[in-house]
């Protein structure tokens, strides 16, 4: 019986992880409108742990396992894993500068005035008929 729970828990432990790593598929908001008003903005890095902390941490994490046996591997894993994020993270932050991006403001068919900061595109211009696809810091702008 314990041979059992020594295989079933860990199996079921990664099941309940998965089920709840699963994101909710939600529809994706279209509304419609004009744009009013384009600004170039200068925008700071968006994302406050980046790739920098994830690609740091796994290599520390990988070079950790590389120390000692037993307990000590696991805590020089630890280690490795939390030392690595951190120093990608600020490697990330010191190489990334301000990127120029849009700030658009778009009157929606229903009156409602909508700013939506995004990636440069060219292609838009005030006046123009666009969707504003999604909400919150995900919506984007796109022509009709």
């Amino acid at each position: 019986m314990a041979s059992l729970l020594r295989f079933a828990a860990p199996l079921l432990i990664a099941a309940t992880l998965v089920a709840c790593a699963t994101p909710n598929q939600a529809p994706v908001e279209v509304r419609q409108g004009r744009i009013e008003q384009i600004t170039e903005v200068q925008v700071d890095h968006p994302h406050q742990l980046g790739i920098g902390a994830i690609l740091g941490g796994a290599a520390g994490a990988g070079i950790g396992s590389l120390i000692g046996a037993g307990t000590g591997r696991d805590v020089a894993i630890a280690v490795g894993a939390i030392a690595g994020a951190v120093g990608g993270q600020f490697a990330q932050n010191k190489y990334e500068s301000e990127k120029t991006a849009q700030q658009i403001v778009v009157r929606l068919n229903s009156g409602v005035l909508v700013v939506v900061t995004q990636q440069p595109n060219p292609n838009l211009r005030v006046g123009q008929a666009v969707y504003v696809e999604g909400t919150g810091t995900d919506a984007t702008v796109v022509a009709r």
